[in-house]
């Protein structure tokens, strides 16, 4: 299962509301490409679920995760942290053997993998 801190939830309402969205449909498409200095990287958008998008609700707002990507993100819990390394949206993903800097790229553990 994936999960949304308040903290993200609260921030992912504001920026739905911001975009002229409706938050009862519009939500933050997480999915995961190849790219990125560690192999995969994050890909995060704000508007409709794809087909086939596993959906998640907390606190009124929405989360779709790519199906193709559940391998990767299962256990991941979504924050948003606004600090002095920037703000944005920071996904803790256990199933990441290793994770780059920016915390946008990761190489998977091998049973993500499918190793």
């Amino acid at each position: 299962m994936i999960s949304l801190t308040s903290n993200a939830a609260a921030q992912l309402r504001i920026l739905v509301q911001e975009k002229g969205l409706d938050v009862s449909a519009a939500g933050l498409r997480l999915a995961v490409e190849k790219g990125g200095c560690a192999g995969l990287q994050y890909a995060m958008t704000i508007g409709a679920p794809v087909e086939g998008d596993l959906e998640v609700e907390h606190e009124g707002a929405r989360l779709f995760v790519d199906r193709d990507s559940l391998e990767y993100l299962d256990q991941c819990v979504i924050d948003y942290e606004d600090g002095l390394s920037g703000a944005g949206f920071r996904i803790r993903n256990p199933r990441a053997a290793r994770s780059c800097g920016c915390g946008t790229s990761f190489e998977p553990t091998p049973e993500a993998a499918g190793s």
